[in-house]
């Protein structure tokens, strides 16, 4: 079985402060004037082939659930479909928001994860190579690495991996030698079952309320090279902004798949 989660339980206060209008905008069905251009199917329409897709919410979580029922673009996945109330969404950071995802995904007998934050635009290409690829998967993107904004990686030089980050955005520091470094692009694949569920009931309460981060470097930290790739993303947008949303039709233009 394949599955795929995608997180987007947070308030997203940048972006509702970007867009004019008095309504709270559920930032991954944000679209203008077509539900087929919403972050949130473009990542069903790159995944086309998940055994099941689990969406984990929690602001405005009740609009999220009337609009993937109503919405006749997501009828094709829609028995397919879990959706997930991260009722603390906004007690606790991005791990527990995975953390739900995980324990909902743990019900099944999975061969393969593939986790994608909710607010991201990726290319169609990209994430087919994510999905055919038999490896646990990390992504890049193309972006500078700015303590300001990205979460960066780096390989040591026994190959394993290391996510570093910064939640005040001030610095970003590496204490050792290195081969590279990255920018992330924030979707993960994992093909090791037995390894999901031991870093799954590894980790503490705490820790699961802290971001993300914290599972995906305990999963992928001792690693070695040969069991995992990099793949970059060609085209990758992390949509904080309106503005970053607008951007996405200047790479497509018009794409006949979403009309």
């Amino acid at each position: 079985m394949r599955l795929l989660i995608v997180t987007v339980a947070g308030i997203a206060r940048r972006f509702n402060a970007s867009v004019d209008s008095k309504k709270k905008i559920i930032k991954c069905l944000y679209n203008e004037g077509n539900m087929k251009r919403s972050l949130l199917y473009r990542l069903f329409h790159n995944f086309p082939d998940m055994d099941k897709y689990i969406i984990v919410g929690g602001y405005e979580f009740g609009e999220l659930k009337k609009t993937l029922d109503r919405e006749n673009c997501f009828e094709e996945y829609r028995e397919r479909m879990t959706l997930v109330n991260n009722e603390d969404y906004e007690k606790y950071g991005s791990g527990y928001s995975l953390y739900k995802g995980l324990e909902e995904a743990l019900k099944y007998d999975a061969h393969e994860i593939i986790f994608a934050e909710g607010d991201l635009y990726v290319d169609r290409e990209s994430c087919e190579r994510i999905s055919k690829a038999g490896k646990n998967i990390l992504t890049v993107n193309n972006d500078p690495i700015l303590a300001s904004k990205a979460v960066a990686l780096y390989m040591d030089t026994q190959g394993r991996v290391h996510y570093i980050y910064d939640t005040e955005h001030g610095t970003l520091q590496i204490n050792q030698p290195f081969t590279a470094i990255f920018n992330s692009g924030q979707i993960w694949k994992f093909v090791d079952g037995d390894r999901v569920r031991r870093v799954f009931n590894k980790l503490s309460e705490s820790r699961w309320q802290n971001t993300n981060l914290e599972y995906i470097q305990e999963y992928f930290g001792e690693l070695s090279g040969h069991e995992y790739e990099v793949v970059p993303f060609c085209n990758w947008i992390n949509c904080n902004t309106i503005d970053d949303y607008r951007k996405i039709s200047e790479l497509e233009g018009n794409n006949e798949v979403y009309e």
